[in-house]
């Protein structure tokens, strides 16, 4: 009987909780490029895109101790914030060198491209890289 109320009580918990069934507010999807450590994260219900990726520690190498990498995050520029409430989702290419993915809205069948825009300017000589964030195109229908 005990084992009875546990379990009564362990499934009221998970009901109430959303447990498996809830429907995630978010969407990971890694990006289809074979070298390249980019993970996109959609909010399904904003279509708003971010990107994050792997980075070394600065002034650490691979094999010292304490040489962890850290999680190095770019925000939604044009085209990924916030969009139109809708269902959206991600769908990557089988394209092993393409680096962005489409964000597709379910509801009303529209899709835009996203991906990490590296903003570059000129110091002298050299191009040097100013800021990056996720640029998504307009959606198209």
């Amino acid at each position: 009987m005990r084992s009875l109320k546990f379990l009564l009580g362990a499934v009221a918990f998970v009901a109430s909780s959303g447990g498996a069934g809830a429907n995630p507010q978010f969407e990971f999807l890694a990006a289809p490029q074979i070298n390249l450590s980019l993970v996109y994260r959609l909010d399904k219900l904003t279509g708003d895109v971010i990107a994050c990726q792997y980075a070394h520690n600065p002034g650490k190498t691979d094999v010292e101790p304490g040489a962890y990498g850290v999680t190095q995050c770019y925000r939604g520029g044009e085209g990924a914030t916030k969009q139109e409430p809708g269902d959206y989702g991600l769908i990557a290419t089988r394209h092993e060198q393409e680096g962005g993915v489409f964000r597709v809205d379910y509801r009303n069948g529209a899709l835009s491209i996203c991906y990490l825009f590296v903003q570059r300017e000129k110091q002298g000589d050299r191009d040097v890289v100013a800021d990056q964030y996720v640029v998504c195109t307009t959606p198209y229908k």
